[in-house]
């Protein structure tokens, strides 16, 4: 079986099994909270993440709220997540940044989100994909793994991940892709003991084709 036609029945079996409704796992209500929960979600869990967001977007409306903040009481806050301190002073900064040169609403492009501190490409991607509707792939760690599992990557550095991949998965599934295979690693697919017997997608797997992972 081709590449191209392997990986369309992979996509119409993710399709099948987990529908096409774009689904975010971190809870937010606008732009700019979805913003500073993927920033939080560095290094932890979004489950884990929504259980202190309530708190905090009580605490803190907008990006002028935010920019304002005292540094010990946002890190007070955010402190049973990990790498609080780093995470506070990125929120601080990026908010700062976002109402000193976007009006304070966090912008749309590409090369405008990665101006704000803590943001990388993978954050930039989450809001474009998720807010602003623009066809992204997000690379985390289920995305790269489960690519290159599935033979349709080779690629390690997370950037080269999301290049490669828009150049194979269709563009109206980019979105998806993040959202199907996240899943995937959390429920089948998990690391480092992934229930290949059990996964819908063995057939269609190279690591099950050569005897691993079984």
């Amino acid at each position: 079986m081709k590449q191209n036609e392997r990986i369309g029945k992979i996509i119409e079996a993710l399709d099948e099994r987990y529908g096409t409704e774009a689904i975010c796992y971190l809870d937010h209500m606008n732009e700019l909270e979805l913003l500073i929960a993927t920033i939080l979600s560095a290094q932890c869990t979004d489950a884990r993440v929504n259980t202190v967001t309530p708190t905090l977007f009580a605490k803190y409306k907008n990006a002028a709220d935010f920019a304002a903040a005292d540094l010990k009481e946002l890190e007070e806050i955010i402190h049973p997540l990990g790498f609080y301190h780093s995470k506070a002073v990125n929120i601080i900064g990026c908010c700062k940044k976002i109402c000193e040169n976007f009006g304070g609403q966090v912008p749309r492009e590409m090369e405008d989100l990665l101006t704000l501190p803590g943001v990388g490409r993978k954050t930039a991607n989450v809001i474009r994909g998720n807010v602003y509707n623009e066809p992204s792939i997000v690379v985390d760690t289920h995305v790269g793994r489960i690519s290159r599992k599935l033979g349709i990557t080779k690629k390690e550095d997370p950037t080269e991940v999301e290049f490669d991949l828009m150049k194979k998965i269709p563009k109206d599934h980019w979105i998806l892709w993040n959202m199907h295979l996240i899943t995937l690693g959390r429920t089948i697919c998990k690391a480092p003991t992934p229930k290949c017997a059990e996964c819908f997608l063995r057939e269609y797997c190279p690591s099950v084709q050569k005897g691993k992972n079984k």
